[in-house]
């Protein structure tokens, strides 16, 4: 057996192995008896040479370090497959098939269902599939057909369209002021309780950089969920970032100074060049286009 016998099924099969840590749990999930789940591994290995991807230890099986080398590849052969479904699930005179969108987990759950509705209104024959991840998908491999980007994308394989500038403020519910008092100047925002992140992160460092004494031990309220955050500053446990157009839906919200906390998201839709002619996925960029531009409006 040679390398362009590869089977699919094999190196899928090897994935579930490797993430559910056991062949009887990775045979309960792709439907398969353990037995069969077996031999694919062991015609993978046979396909790679002879090498080996798994030992057996007390605890069960330990995936070798050429397993674990193998995954960003069998990642790729799976996008590349899940890509394949939805291009074959398109209808050539309609707006019809599966778009799978990543976004951040902030737009992608608090703003796109209403967007993503209306359009399956206009065109009941799309179907969507929704990546939220604040790390930035591969387009190139396929991860995803279309994403919304919070920085400018890079490659030259991509389309992209700038949407706007997502307005970020600091803010807080108004039984949270009343109770606590509404700081009135800058250095005051250390006696309150602050939402932040547990783990620093890109955007604290640039806080830093900008002259706020940001640390963790600050936050009263720690999580690396931006929606967690979210939920905290809607729940009246603190002030926290918040994008201008999330907070003017929720009522009883205040902004905070708003002409030292006014942060300018970059918002950029995206999509492989290659996805051009595909109806489905020009009416859906499109859209969504219009849709976050209007949202990128709210100052």
């Amino acid at each position: 057996m040679s390398s362009t016998d590869l089977s699919w099924d094999h190196v899928r099969s090897l994935l579930c192995v490797l993430r559910e840590g056991s062949l009887s749990a990775a045979a309960r999930t792709l439907g398969l008896t353990q037995p069969t789940l077996a031999r694919h591994i062991e015609q993978l290995e046979a396909a790679l040479g002879g090498a080996k991807l798994f030992t057996r230890s007390p605890a069960g099986l330990a995936p070798t370090d050429i397993a674990r080398s193998l995954v960003r590849n069998a990642e790729t052969m799976e996008s590349a497959a899940a890509a394949l479904v939805r291009t074959a699930s398109a209808s050539e005179d309609q707006a019809a098939g599966v778009v799978r969108i990543t976004a951040s987990q902030v737009i992608g759950a608090e703003v796109l269902p209403a967007i993503l509705r209306d359009l399956r209104a206009e065109h009941p024959g799309l179907k969507f599939e929704l990546d939220l991840s604040n790390q930035t998908a591969d387009l190139l491999r396929r991860e995803a057909d279309i994403a919304v980007r919070m920085v400018r994308p890079k490659q030259a394989a991509l389309v992209h369209r700038k949407v706007g500038d997502v307005m970020l403020g600091l803010f807080a519910r108004t039984d949270y002021l009343a109770a606590h008092g509404t700081p009135r100047r800058i250095e005051e925002l250390y006696e309150h309780a602050i939402i932040g992140v547990d783990r620093e992160t890109t955007s604290v460092r640039t806080l830093r950089a900008m002259g706020f004494d940001l640390t963790r031990e600050m936050f009263t309220y720690r999580a690396d969920n931006d929606l967690a955050q979210l939920a905290a500053i809607r729940a009246g446990c603190g002030i926290g970032l918040c994008q201008v157009g999330l907070a003017r839906r929720a009522p009883g919200l205040v902004r905070l100074f708003p002409k030292h906390f006014a942060f300018a998201l970059e918002t950029w839709i995206t999509m492989h060049e290659d996805l051009r002619g595909d109806k489905r996925m020009r009416i859906v960029f499109d859209s969504l286009a219009e849709a976050l531009g209007a949202y990128a409006a709210i100052k």
